[in-house]
C-alpha cells in the first residue's frame, strides 16, 4: 500500500512539473505581445489547476477505496482468529483455573 501512494505522489508530481516545463516551452517559443502572454498564462494556470483537482480527487477515491479493501479484509482476518482462539463452549481455556 505504501508503494502505491508513492507512486501516486510521482503522478501527480509527474503531471505538476510536466505542465510547468510545457507551458514555459509555449511560451519561450511563441511571438506574442506581453498582454497575449499573461492572458496564455492565465488560461493554462487554470487549466492545470482543474486538472491536478481532478488528478487528486481520482487518487483520494482510490486511497479510500484501498482504505476500506484493508478495512474489511482486517475485520475479516480479526473474525478468523478469534474463532481460532475462543474455546467452544463447555471447554476449559487453558487460562481457567478449576
Amino acid at each position: 500500500m505504501a508503494d502505491n501512494d508513492n507512486s501516486i505522489g510521482a503522478f501527480l508530481a509527474g503531471i505538476f512539473i510536466g505542465g510547468l516545463v510545457g507551458a514555459a516551452a509555449a511560451l519561450l517559443l511563441a511571438p506574442q505581445s506581453g498582454e497575449e502572454t499573461r492572458e496564455q498564462i492565465r488560461e493554462k494556470s487554470i487549466e492545470l489547476r482543474d486538472r491536478a483537482e481532478v488528478s487528486l480527487d481520482e487518487a483520494r477515491t482510490r486511497v479510500g477505496q484501498s482504505a476500506e479493501t484493508v478495512r474489511v479484509k482486517v475485520d475479516e482476518l480479526s473474525q478468523q482468529v478469534k474463532q481460532k482462539v475462543t474455546p467452544p463452549p463447555g471447554e476449559v481455556s487453558l487460562g481457567d483455573e478449576p
